[in-house]
């Protein structure tokens, strides 16, 4: 199972969540899952591009995010969501190792676990 953690701006558009992912996956990566801050599982944007690959989505608490122990957290981050890390933390709590760390495209955040 591969897990894309996702950070993303309100009112992002799901043509840009994809163009994110689509530049770290590996091609051909199976069994993908998308995990996100609970407030942004219900983005539309986000909503729509796990919908069109048919990728489950799940969100996560901040709390729950803030827990988490992350290479790169970040305090700007902190002060917006309460929590330090979105993308990587929520990519870790899918379980594995992190293959790819917090990569911002635009104004979405990605990073991959496995």
């Amino acid at each position: 199972m591969t897990v894309v953690g996702i950070g993303a701006a309100s009112g992002i558009g799901a043509d840009e969540v994809l163009a994110a992912i689509d530049a770290v996956l590996p091609p051909g990566t199976v069994d993908v899952r998308l995990a996100t801050l609970d407030a942004r599982a219900a983005e539309a944007g986000v909503v729509a591009a796990a919908a069109s690959r048919n990728w489950p989505l799940r969100g996560h608490p901040a709390a729950e995010l803030a827990r988490v122990p992350v290479p790169s957290p970040s305090e700007l981050v902190a002060a917006r969501v309460g929590t330090p890390s979105v993308a990587e933390a929520a990519a870790l709590l899918g379980g594995g190792t992190l293959l790819v760390p917090k990569t911002v495209h635009g104004r979405v955040t990605v990073a991959v676990a496995s």
